[in-house]
């Protein structure tokens, strides 16, 4: 039987001051937005497979924990006040990101070294009514055991419902969309020098009120 996929994944890029800052860029004005392919969706204890076309560039695949938030409406137009009641839930992401792809390889553009397979492995959902407060959660990612990133969804530059609202100006997420709200600071690409994921990693990602997400590394031949 074929998976079930969302209609869209629609990622945050650079929405913690913080990652902007270790990024080499400012906090952006308005919220930077990228879609990853539904198809590099994976759960948790799925492998993180690194294609070989990602040797191209030399080492650049990353990890980024991430708060995600799935939509249980279709929403067209919604104010910052409705917005979280257009939340079905939220999970722990990790927008995998392979960074020569992002940056060099096409034209500018994230989506294609944000979408390759397996590129989104996500958690189990909580019902949004386990979640009081989405800004409110400490988020952690461990490589290997050691902690890489600790921050709470405080920092965000913009909220959960300050994105549901802006990105549902003049467009319609369809009901079952993901959103993946960005991540904070200690992303191996920000590292002196750069650590990026190779075979044998495992990440490991704690949303706390939310739960866990761990997939190892491993390197196509």
């Amino acid at each position: 039987m074929a998976r079930q996929l969302p209609p869209a994944i629609i990622a945050i890029g650079r929405n913690y001051a913080d990652h902007a800052q270790e990024m080499g860029g400012a906090a952006p004005p308005r919220p930077v937005v990228f879609f990853k392919n539904p198809a590099a969706l994976i759960g948790d204890g799925d492998p993180i497979i690194i294609p070989s076309i990602c040797r191209q560039g030399g080492p650049q695949v990353d990890y980024e924990g991430e708060l995600a938030v799935i939509l249980a409406h279709d929403c067209l137009n919604v104010t910052q006040s409705d917005a979280l009641g257009m939340v079905a839930g939220y999970a722990v992401a990790n927008d995998v990101s392979a960074r020569w792809w992002q940056n060099q390889g096409a034209g500018g553009q994230f989506s294609r070294g944000k979408s390759f397979d397996t590129f989104c492995p996500m958690s189990k959902m909580v019902s949004a009514a386990a979640v009081s407060d989405p800004q409110a959660l400490r988020l952690t990612t461990r490589l290997n055991g050691e902690c890489v990133q600790d921050a709470s969804t405080a920092q965000m530059i913009f909220s959960v419902a300050r994105l549901i609202s802006d990105l549902s100006q003049g467009t319609t997420l369809l009901a079952g969309t993901i959103l993946l709200t960005g991540t904070p600071a200690g992303v191996g690409h920000g590292r002196t020098p750069p650590r990026y994921l190779r075979e044998g990693d495992t990440v490991d990602i704690v949303i706390q009120g939310v739960g866990s997400l761990s997939n190892r590394v491993i390197e196509a031949p």
